[in-house]
């Protein structure tokens, strides 16, 4: 657990926050009590809620590689990255490809605190950090333009976060100005939970009705839209599990989140 003296005035460490509540299921150690007593609540009346996240890292870890691998990327653009655990996004890029730039970018002060292991790279390649709210467009490309090519091709990866965002319409904004912002040959690969049954919804409610940050479900036939006008890559908008597992890679459940990777043409 992160010692909670000597913390930016800005942190309130008495009210569970999502990040590091995800931080908490991931097995991390940058959480406080608030956030370990709300995770355990949430997991006692819904105990598949850390599976799921473990499946949703697992669809980041998957996407990065093949966007390395496969597509050639060597350029990441990271939005709600939240506090690091194991396996984000540099080191997956970086393992295969150890010349590719990463840049992160999150608005909680507490990512800060943490920022060098953000900031770690292969001597080859690069990583930065952008404190911006990711809905501030212009914030986040002049922060990228620091560290990436803005002219060569950047995977956009936004990994389940976008459920902060309550209103449909500011989210689908967001990304669609995010995306035309990108030069041709580049990738969204975009993430989002939902509510595996009528349960894990309501266990969810009342997370969000405990004055934590909350976060909004939204079904698959409704995050399709992120991908409107982009190529999407096989196998499509899967739940995470599905999109192109490795031998090791468990299948929980097809219910409570779906992905997927898009070519922006």
């Amino acid at each position: 657990m992160t010692d909670p003296t000597n913390l930016p005035p800005e942190i309130d460490t008495s009210v569970a926050h999502s990040a590091r509540v995800w931080n908490y299921w991931l097995g991390g150690k940058d959480w406080f009590e608030a956030d370990k007593k709300a995770g355990d609540a949430y997991r006692d009346k819904y105990p598949l809620i850390e599976t799921f996240a473990q499946e949703s890292r697992g669809f980041l870890v998957r996407t990065v590689g093949y966007l390395t691998e496969e597509a050639g990327i060597r350029q990441f653009l990271d939005l709600g990255a939240g506090l690091p655990t194991a396996d984000n996004t540099h080191q997956v890029a970086q393992r295969i490809a150890p010349e590719s730039r990463v840049v992160y970018v999150d608005h909680d002060p507490l990512v800060l605190l943490h920022v060098h292991a953000l900031r770690s790279s292969t001597p080859e390649g690069a990583t930065d950090y952008v404190l911006a709210d990711m809905a501030d467009t212009d914030a986040v490309i002049e922060g990228a333009a620091k560290t990436l090519d803005m002219t060569r091709p950047i995977a956009l990866v936004i990994n389940d976060v976008l459920g902060h965002i309550v209103d449909w319409d500011q989210a689908l904004a967001l990304v669609r100005r995010l995306v035309d912002r990108l030069p041709p040959g580049s990738y969204l690969s975009l993430s989002h939970s939902t509510a595996a049954d009528a349960e894990h919804r309501r266990v969810q409610d009342e997370y969000n009705n405990s004055g934590a940050i909350p976060y909004i479900f939204r079904e698959p036939e409704v995050t399709r839209a992120f991908f409107d006008g982009l190529e999407l890559i096989e196998p499509g908008l899967v739940s995470w599990p599905h999109w192109r597992p490795a031998p090791d890679t468990g299948t929980t459940t097809a219910r409570a989140g779906w992905g997927g990777v898009a070519r922006i043409r």
